[in-house]
């Protein structure tokens, strides 16, 4: 059961969110649900309420809102339906726009299938109607028109009508041509339904017919013509039976309404209910509103709150914490400071989160359900009633007195104010106190010195005030929590022109007491002031720290995506080298083993013992060196001067390179520009770029060699190319050999067939960088193997 008076919702305004709610809505039952908005006190159905809204939110946000028309509530027609009665032609349009419009609801959910659990089946729930619907929009024109398809009789009726109306208008045409003379006007006209023409007075006994009126001067006359009055007779009759047919239609037609009458008003109430909820949605998005963590401690937490009511361009957002450190808030500062909007921000987002808006609110706000709100806000003096304005505050504290309890949230303005401030303040220390022993989370707003010393010294009360621009004379509307307000009537009056001798006098007259307070309050503001700069400085600091760390996080990555990389490329080449190398040493094997069934056993197997020790021993010593950055690792690197400030450098730890931009520092470390990022690092740690490096390994020196040398070598293997393969690949070879000065080369093309072999060495004797060539021998691979020398 909701306990927020209607004297609350109006001193808070919470009756204007609601107006500016109801403004949204399509139709007059859905403005009505929005002023009657409830207020739940249930923080489970607040948790829901609030839940849902989030939901038409974000598919409001993903989708857009569905169009709503107008819509009429269809139970008082329905009702007269299920009766037996006959629904009017504008009834039945009202109902087959409310069939289109759960039609299109309908349509449109299922275009947007991706939606909350929470609300999908609220649509699935929808019953549309569409033979209904089209049923009524191929019968019913307008609120005047029935189709005149809507039955078979009713076309067959209507087209003898027009033939026999068109029967009479050719012979009252025929009548006014051969009696122009007698009519006042060459007209037709109707009257009581019958077609008549106007006959001037004198000339009565001319025309032969029944009168069926006059006009106002009486000097014309309605004649209907003798000849036309079977004519209008037949029309009457059909115009009799068409008013019958079209009874009977209407009346089926109502009754066809009414056999879907719980469906359809099933689906008004579901379509009332979208629009408020969509409603709330759009609101939401036009206040820049969050959806609040809903708690049930009593504790407030409102980041960047902004008061609805006030301009968008001119509210300053403020930060109220409430019920977790402290239960009670005693907000001071001068008057116009923002005092009294901090206290209706309070109890109003409150209020609308209790019933499920969103509130104008930064991320991360909470606000907890109670079961009162109770308010003293504003100037409530009453001339009718005789109360002054400390009479009025009064009696708005004695109705607060009698509800408060521990699930109560009070708000307070200028509490003990209008009567003696001594006397003032004693009695509103005492009303926060009884307040407080009871459990409620209290926010009251004073101008008494005695309160900003009775928050200081009492154990979960705490001071606030509303800061104050002192250089501009303007309040900042920024609530600072911890600090307690300061008067300011001195230096304002002093930057107002008041003479300093006044000023200094007053201070005189102020007690000692006072004045120690005031200039504690000085010294904390001051203090304050001091520490906003520094965590202003202090976050600043942070924000770059991350983005630094942002950056070293990505070259991070980088090099080690580069790093394994290149790893991966160099094992494969070293695993490549060693397959090649395995492959030959195996073929030699296979020669000294079929060589030592031809010799002395003894004396050659020994010897091929060795060979393939040595051979073993060899490859091990390959596969060792596979791992080319394991090689890098022992290699210790010597600069070959020392570093300067524009030096090329490249940081060996991580790959990247730099360029040095300081001096070496007393620990003697260089900082390097990487990139976007500064760092330092040792000396140790850093290779000169574009000078010619030494290495040391152990202690022996010895200049690294080009990427050219490192890749000399003396054969080539052509085996298991094609022949046009491996000419290519011999002459590029042979170009390489004669470029690095090399004198002898070894071809090898296996034994096979031979026709590689005789390929190799007909190629061979064209060539103009062969001097000579011949077959191996053995150890050199026989006739595996083309030994050629170069010119």
């Amino acid at each position: 059961m909701c306990q927020i008076s209607e004297k609350t919702i109006r001193t808070l305004e919470f009756d204007k969110i609601l107006a500016m709610l109801a403004d949204l809505t399509c139709c007059e039952d859905a403005r009505n649900a929005t002023l009657q908005l409830k207020i739940n006190t249930d923080p489970e159905t607040v948790r829901k309420e609030i839940q849902k809204t989030a939901d038409f939110y974000t598919v409001s946000t993903s989708y857009g809102t569905p169009t709503f028309f107008h819509l009429k509530n269809p139970s008082g027609m329905m009702k007269r339906a299920a009766a037996g009665g006959t629904l009017f032609p504008g009834e039945l349009l009202k109902i087959s726009e409310l069939l289109r419009q759960i039609r299109l609801l309908d349509e449109w959910a299922a275009q947007n299938r991706i939606m909350p659990d929470g609300i999908l089946p609220m649509f699935e729930r929808l019953s549309p109607n569409k033979y209904l619907e089209q049923r009524i929009e191929s019968t019913v024109v307008s609120e005047e028109e029935i189709d005149d398809n809507a039955s078979p009789e009713l076309a067959s009726i209507r087209r003898k009508k027009k033939a026999a109306q068109l029967r009479v208008r050719e012979q009252l045409e025929k009548l006014t041509r051969s009696q122009q003379k007698y009519l006042q006007d060459s007209i037709i006209t109707m009257r009581d339904g019958r077609y008549v023409v106007p006959v001037k007075a004198e000339y009565r006994n001319e025309v032969n017919g029944l009168v069926h009126d006059t006009s106002a001067s009486g000097s014309t006359l309605f004649i209907e013509p003798a000849a036309v009055v079977e004519a209008n007779n037949e029309i009457r009759l059909l115009e009799g039976q068409e008013q019958d047919e079209i009874n009977r239609i209407l009346l089926e037609l109502s009754g066809e309404c009414a056999s879907f009458s719980e469906t359809i008003l099933d689906s008004f109430q579901l379509a009332v209910e979208m629009n408020l909820c969509f409603c709330k949605a759009n609101l939401g998005a036009k206040m820049n509103a969050t959806v609040p963590k809903i708690r049930e401690d009593g504790c407030l937490c409102l980041n960047k709150a902004r008061h609805p009511l006030i301009d968008a361009k001119k509210v300053v957002p403020v930060d109220i914490r409430l019920g977790k450190d402290f239960t009670t808030l005693v907000v001071t500062g001068p008057n116009t400071g923002g005092k009294t909007v901090t206290l209706k921000t309070t109890g109003l987002l409150t209020l609308m989160a209790m019933s499920g808006l969103l509130i104008p609110a930064g991320d991360n706000s909470e606000i907890s359900v109670f079961n009162h709100v109770l308010v003293d806000i504003g100037d409530e003096q009453s001339i009718e009633q005789s109360l002054s304005t400390f009479s009025a505050h009064m009696t708005n504290i004695v109705s607060i007195l009698k509800q408060a309890d521990a699930f109560s949230l009070v708000l307070l303005d200028e509490l003990g104010s209008g009567t003696d401030p001594v006397e003032g303040a004693a009695l509103a220390i005492s009303i926060l106190e009884t307040l407080r022993k009871r459990g409620c989370r209290i926010a009251a707003t004073t101008h008494y010195a005695e309160l900003k010393i009775y928050a200081l010294e009492t154990e979960r009360v705490e001071n606030a005030c509303c800061e104050f621009d002192i250089t501009t004379l303007q309040p900042t509307y920024k609530l600072l929590i911890g600090v307690p307000g300061r008067s300011n009537a001195f230096a304002i009056s002093s930057r107002l022109g008041v003479d300093e001798s006044v000023i200094n006098h007053a201070k005189e007259l102020i007690a000692s007491d006072s004045k120690r307070f005031e200039d504690v309050i000085d010294r904390l503001e001051e203090a304050r002031q001091r520490l906003e700069q520094e965590k202003e400085e202090l976050s600043r600091k942070n924000q770059e720290l991350e983005r630094y760390k942002e950056d070293i996080k990505k070259l991070k990555n980088s090099l080690n995506f580069s790093k394994d990389k290149e790893m991966e490329i160099a094992q494969e080449q070293a695993k490549k080298l060693i397959r090649d190398v395995q492959y030959q040493a195996a073929q030699m094997l296979e020669e000294l083993e079929t060589l030592k069934k031809q010799k002395d056993k003894e004396d050659f197997s020994q010897k091929v013992s060795i060979s393939r020790s040595q051979i073993k021993g060899k490859l091990q010593k390959l596969d060792d060196i596979a791992n080319p950055v394991k090689a890098n690792s022992e290699e210790k690197y010597i600069l070959p001067r020392k570093l300067q400030i524009g030096d090329h450098v490249q940081l060996i730890d991580v790959g990247s390179k730099g360029v040095v931009i300081s001096e070496a520092d007393r620990k003697g470390r260089y900082q390097i520009q990487a990139g976007s990022m500064r760092l330092w690092t040792k000396e140790t740690n850093l290779m000169l770029l574009n000078e010619k490096v030494k290495q040391q390994v152990g202690k022996t020196t010895r200049t690294v060699k080009s990427q050219s040398a490192r890749k000399v070598q003396t054969e080539v293997d052509l085996r298991g190319l094609t022949v046009e393969e491996a000419l290519l690949e011999l002459d590029q070879f042979i170009d390489n050999a004669v470029m690095t000065n090399i004198n002898v080369i070894s071809i090898i093309h296996g034994k096979g067939t031979g026709a590689l072999r005789t390929a190799v060495q007909n190629h061979l004797k064209r060539h103009r960088n062969i001097k000579t060539f011949r077959l191996g021998v053995y150890g050199e691979g026989e006739s595996g193997v083309t030994i050629a020398e170069l010119k």
